[in-house]
């Protein structure tokens, strides 16, 4: 079992910027890739960012150049650092990560980031 826990959403201005957290414990020998889904009212949830264990990252076209997703391996946290908030960034924001045996990925809980215009 893989438990995720995320931390930093916030209420802020356009343009303002968050640091989002998620540390990930438990059985995480075959870890393949960590990252971000959100998903905003009405919609369905939808790939941020993601990064795998050996450092590739891959985004979402609406987040590139604003978000940078990273991890520190030893603490086991992955990061997405959100610049140049827009409204339409508006959602809950779930961490995933995805291991290899047994196939399956885990969701945090969530947490909510509020753009204002």
């Amino acid at each position: 079992q893989v438990q995720l826990v995320e931390s930093g959403g916030d209420l802020v201005q356009a343009g303002g910027s968050l640091r989002l957290s998620c540390v990930v414990s438990g059985s995480l020998f075959s870890l393949f890739s960590m990252g971000w889904y959100r998903q905003a009212p009405g919609k369905e949830r939808g790939l941020v960012a993601t990064i795998t264990v050996g450092g590739s990252t891959n985004y979402a076209d609406s987040v590139k150049g604003r978000f940078t997703i990273s991890r520190d391996s030893a603490k086991n946290t992955v990061y997405l650092q959100t610049n140049d908030l827009r409204p339409e960034d508006t959602a809950v924001y779930y961490c995933y990560a995805e291991t290899l045996f047994p196939r399956r990925v885990y969701w945090g809980q969530g947490t909510q980031v509020t753009v204002s215009s």
